[in-house]
């Protein structure tokens, strides 16, 4: 038996997409936990796992909202510096932007997510000896704590790995320079518990991956791919959806984050459900409660509810206009749904253009998603073949991935690999 411990800053839609692993490895004996911020323990533990609560309670995107009210808008809009670097052709990169880009995200992000709960992470895990950590990339103390009692430590991917991508071109360019404020900052810590910095602080000693390789960024990093399995959070399936839709379903979901963190979604919802409102289609749209009063009617075709489990209304869909949340794209993809994505936040757009490629997918910015062209798009979806034969292929390449319970046999071998080598 092993002691896992995840740790993750707290962030819902991320927590989310960690739980299907969490309970695979429950499932094949395990014991586990789940660390993070002490006001998180009520999502962790209504996933039915384990909480620790660790540190004290921020609000990193609040706190920019209040003290930095452009940085908030910066951090919404698609990659900021040094993660745009992701996306770019190698002629593009520039050294000095990704130094700086860093530093930035350092002093408006990372530090301030990680910061109030690493001492009480490294003090945990120091008393409970976990042999393996599982840490989503943006949770540096789990890296640090992992480091400071000698377990050995990956990083669980919810995106495209930008982070990782990231890292190995900002490497391959420094070359003799000295200045690299990530590892400055995470060489700190190792310096404080003792033991040397190494480059497995910032991407892991391996990575799980639940990209499909016909849309992952590959970072040259040792990885084990693992099927997404979706989870959503406590639901209840209601009854118009325990029998098959009359006319095509077409799903409306834009996510959690935009309305839980920022000040709303990127498109105009309104506008949209206007624009199909006469078309021979059941339109069923998701809208935060916080968001409704914006609508002023309610097209005769469309059915508004705060939350569906999306794995139960996938599968009756004909189309998905979404906003390419990595959650929400992945749940839809992994039933072959066609899928109009409406992209604007950090890693949204670089995932849309992928999934575009890949075949199954039809992508507008978010700033460009008028009710006309939304419309036209979603009609080609509808009566154009080819992209539901696409996502038929992109759900076949999912559900060739190992499950998280097939995984856990390599994540027995990895640990005992690397926490042999550290203690």
């Amino acid at each position: 038996m092993m002691r896992v411990l995840f740790t993750v800053n707290p962030d819902k839609s991320v927590f989310l997409s960690m739980v299907p692993l969490a309970w695979a490895l429950r499932a094949a004996g395990h014991e586990v936990r789940v660390a993070s911020q002490p006001g998180f323990a009520g999502i962790i533990t209504q996933a039915g796992l384990t909480a620790v609560g660790v540190g004290r309670d921020t609000d990193v995107f609040g706190r920019i909202k209040d003290q930095h009210p452009e940085e908030y808008d910066a951090q919404r809009a698609r990659l900021p510096q040094p993660y745009e670097a992701a996306t770019l052709t190698p002629e593009q990169l520039d050294w000095a932007a990704m130094r700086d880009g860093y530093q930035h995200v350092l002093r408006f992000w990372h530090k301030h997510d990680n910061f109030p709960s690493t001492a009480e992470l490294v003090t945990f895990a120091k008393a409970w000896r976990p042999d393996l950590v599982i840490w989503e990339p943006t949770t540096y103390s789990g890296a640090i704590a992992a480091k400071a009692c000698g377990a050995a430590h990956a990083r669980l991917l919810w995106s495209i790995d930008v982070f990782g991508v990231t890292r190995d071109r900002y490497q391959r360019l420094r070359g003799d320079r000295t200045e690299d404020p990530l590892a400055d900052w995470l060489g700190g810590y190792a310096r404080k518990y003792g033991y040397p910095y190494d480059e497995d602080m910032v991407t892991g000693q391996f990575t799980i991956d639940p990209l499909p390789d016909s849309m992952r960024m590959d970072a040259g990093l040792e990885r084990v791919p693992m099927q997404y399995v979706p989870y959503g959070g406590p639901a209840v399936v209601p009854k118009w959806l325990w029998t098959a839709p009359e006319r095509p379903r077409v799903a409306v979901t834009l996510g959690i984050t935009a309305t839980e963190r920022f000040a709303g979604y990127a498109a105009d919802v309104r506008e949209i459900l206007d624009a199909v409102a006469d078309l021979d289609i059941e339109v069923v749209a998701t809208i935060a409660a916080s968001e409704q009063h914006r609508l002023t009617r309610i097209p005769d075709n469309t059915r508004v509810l705060s939350f569906v489990p999306l794995q139960a209304l996938a599968p009756t869909c004909a189309a998905v206009i979404s906003h390419a949340g990595p959650g929400t794209f992945l749940t839809t993809a992994l039933y072959g749904v066609p899928q109009l994505t409406l992209p604007w936040d950090f890693d949204e757009p670089e995932l849309a253009r992928r999934a575009a490629e890949q075949g199954g997918t039809l992508v507008i910015d978010a700033n460009r998603a008028t009710g006309q062209v939304v419309r036209e798009s979603l009609l080609r979806l509808l009566r154009e073949p080819r992209f539901a034969e696409r996502a038929g292929v992109l759900r076949d390449e999912l559900r060739a991935l190992p499950s998280p319970g097939e995984i856990v046999g390599r994540l027995e071998e990895l640990t005992v690999k690397y926490r042999t080598a550290s203690r």
